[in-house]
């Protein structure tokens, strides 16, 4: 389908409004206080805040990490207007990175921390706090990166460059009617069969 800047904007900026609402809910709710258990201790809300990337990379480096935003979001628009034609799950995985970034973007700008509060763990194993941005730009990579992989293998039906042509196809262009390639030679076809009756029934000089 056509590239739609309005749908890349429009669902890159829902992102951005959902992202900033849990993380201001976060900040009134969570700041301080024990975590929440969501889903016995495999899911849990508690606050943190993340001087680093996404999933706490990098934290505590002291490195300018907005420029990671930024680096994304000028890669998402380059990407999107390289073509006229993007399928519709390609445009959707572009507006969840933007909008991802721009989130956390937004908080890095702001306080030059971001507002992480998702918590997982198994066992005596826990993943890195995160936030919804950071599931936006995640789950935007794996699509694109899927959606990339499905177009770029190539079709069943496709033969595969210098693969010899199907046998029905190798042998149709040797069996015309009249019996070579252009349809003029050989004996079976009846241009053939007439010149020959006329030239054994003609009188010898």
């Amino acid at each position: 389908m056509k590239r739609s800047l309005p749908l890349l904007l429009g669902v890159a900026g829902g992102i951005v409004a959902f992202d900033q609402w849990t993380k201001r809910w976060a900040n009134a709710h969570l700041a301080w206080r024990e975590p929440v258990r969501v889903i016995d201790h495999v899911v849990r809300l508690t606050y943190a805040r993340n001087s680093g990337i996404a999933f706490s990379l990098l934290a505590g480096r002291g490195l300018p990490l907005y420029v990671f935003s930024l680096v994304a979001a000028v890669a998402v628009f380059a990407l999107f207007y390289r073509h006229a034609q993007l399928a519709l799950v390609r445009q959707l995985s572009l507006a969840l990175i933007l909008g991802g970034a721009m989130g956390n973007l937004i908080d890095r700008v702001r306080t030059g921390q971001v507002v992480d509060f998702i918590l997982l763990s198994w066992g005596p194993h826990e993943f890195p706090v995160f936030n919804l941005a950071d599931m936006a730009v995640t789950f935007g990579v794996v699509l694109f990166a899927l959606k990339w992989t499905d177009e770029s293998a190539p079709a069943a039906g496709d033969a595969a460059p210098g693969a010899p042509p199907p046998a029905g196809e190798a042998e149709s262009g040797t069996h015309d009617e009249g019996g070579g390639p252009d349809g003029a030679g050989g004996g079976s076809g009846p241009a053939g069969g007439s010149l020959a009756r006329e030239g054994a029934d003609r009188p010898l000089a």
